[in-house]
């Protein structure tokens, strides 16, 4: 119960509430969540820290509290790819763990972090011992695998604009607010086009007062407007 206390009373009240509404503990007893929660640690990062490289063994599991977390691979010719942002709420680092027991992608903190940490061993014996645990994540699991589905769709068959556009309204619906804690790099990266066309295009729709563009963030001003934008580009 300490780690449980320390979180609720400390510095993370707002992320104890993603820890409580966590996808991973739907279903979940009350005494169940205590007894998980209380096998964890916190931690707290700060940008650029790296949660886990891929390729490495899966030494332990996440839950983000706070802040934002890409996950990435490097293609054959060392250029990065995100493949998703980590968000308050969600289990990092467990996907392998059942499987290959090694992970797929590195992910890295682009922003101060909170999570809770279980040594992976931990996580598995409470995953084994409560079904609902295992069912939650493969909930996620096809949550994560249908957005990558969709972006492979748009990437096919929409305009660079529109790609950006949906990318911007699922990640703050992802994020649960307006403000995206995503570089435009990073921005480029998801929706595979250039940092020019995004910062090109970023520029256009913050003069219409649709976005309002910083060097590691994106905050959106008037959603409805940027929904407008999918209409005229369709």
């Amino acid at each position: 119960m300490p780690l449980v206390m320390n979180v609720a009373q400390g510095n993370h009240r707002d992320g104890w509430a993603a820890v409580e509404s966590a996808p991973l503990f739907r279903d979940v007893s009350q005494e169940d969540f205590r007894r998980i929660s209380a096998a964890a640690r916190l931690k707290r990062l700060t940008r650029g820290d790296t949660l886990y490289w891929e390729g490495d063994t899966v030494n332990q599991v996440f839950l983000l509290i706070s802040g934002f977390v890409k996950m990435s691979q490097l293609g054959s010719n060392g250029v990065e790819v995100i493949l998703r942002l980590g968000t308050p709420g969600e289990v990092l680092g467990a996907e392998r763990l059942f499987s290959t027991g090694r992970h797929s992608t590195t992910a890295q903190a682009i922003r101060g972090c909170g999570a809770l940490v279980w040594d992976a061993a931990v996580f598995k014996a409470q995953v084994e011992r409560l079904p609902v645990l295992h069912q939650n994540m493969m909930q996620s699991t096809c949550g994560y695998l249908q957005e990558l589905e969709e972006r492979f769709r748009e990437l096919a068959t929409e305009q660079v604009a529109s790609r950006i556009v949906r990318q911007l309204i699922r990640l703050q619906a992802q994020a649960g607010s307006p403000e995206i804690g995503l570089s435009q790099e990073g921005l480029a990266q998801m929706t595979g086009t250039t940092v020019y066309t995004v910062s090109r295009l970023l520029s256009a729709w913050k003069a219409r007062g649709l976005v309002n563009s910083r060097r590691q963030a994106v905050v959106i001003s008037d959603a409805q407007s940027l929904h407008r934008v999918l209409q005229q580009e369709s």
